[in-house]
């Protein structure tokens, strides 16, 4: 038991801008911190269903509320996920040998297609929550849950690229739980979702069917499974989960 509180401290830490009140590193629970990525899911989708809720109550539906609504995801998670997301679109949108798309992966700095990336992620984010309904915000609550089982179920289960972090001390301590628990969660956030939603919960489907196909993507692209691929694949199967509300 102290050993799961310890991997739940350790993937608030590390995945969430909130901070954490008991920091404390312990390698040996490691394997089991990406259990825990969706609770952080969790925290994120309650504080963006709660705006949401407001908004909708005060009757703040325009483009301020829409700047709110898409920032919120990204300041709860101190932007990890979209430096992820951003080594990505410079890598792979390169077109280079898959040598040198893995050296500009881990290159710190930002090129012009992470940033036409980024321009048009946010823009895409800002208008689908310009046209939200605030009336579905409780579809809001269980979408980063979906997007993080599917990432971690990716973590767990694919062939980590040889310069990940993934390739060391995780993978080798890997066991089957951890993907059986991930996928559990998975289907009962996908259920809920639609429970707690009705039609608009389908959103954490878009979302989670999203995040698979740009997991896929970047395996096929970067030679391996990586946490910035994992944060390419958040970022964009939340964007079409958002973006699915329009018409849900």
């Amino acid at each position: 038991m102290k050993r799961q509180l310890t991997a739940f401290f350790m993937a608030w830490g590390m995945f969430c801008s909130i901070p954490c009140p008991c920091k404390k590193w312990d390698e040996a629970a490691r394997p089991w911190m990406i259990v825990y990525f969706p609770a952080v899911g969790l925290a994120v989708g309650a504080v963006w269903a709660l705006a949401a809720r407001l908004f909708g109550l005060w009757g703040f539906t325009g483009l301020f509320a829409a700047a709110v609504l898409t920032a919120i995801p990204y300041f709860l998670t101190g932007f990890v996920h979209l430096d992820g997301f951003l080594d990505c679109c410079d890598a792979i949108l390169s077109r280079r040998e898959l040598a040198e798309r893995q050296r500009i992966l881990k290159d710190p700095h930002v090129g012009s297609f992470a940033v036409l990336g980024a321009c048009f992620l946010f823009l895409g984010v800002f208008a689908a929550f310009g046209d939200f309904d605030c009336g579905k915000w409780r579809a809001l609550l269980l979408i980063p849950v979906c997007s993080r089982c599917v990432t971690g179920l990716a973590v767990t289960c694919l062939r980590p690229m040889g310069t990940s972090q993934y390739a060391g001390g995780f993978r080798a301590a890997r066991k089957t739980a951890q993907t059986c628990v991930l996928a559990a969660l998975l289907l009962a956030a996908l259920a809920g979702s639609v429970l707690l939603a009705g039609r608009p919960g389908l959103s954490a489907a878009v979302c989670a069917a999203g995040a698979a196909l740009f997991v896929w993507r970047g395996v096929r692209q970067l030679g391996g499974m990586s946490g910035d691929i994992s944060g390419f694949a958040l970022t964009l199967g939340e964007a079409l989960g958002v973006a699915s509300l329009l018409f849900l």
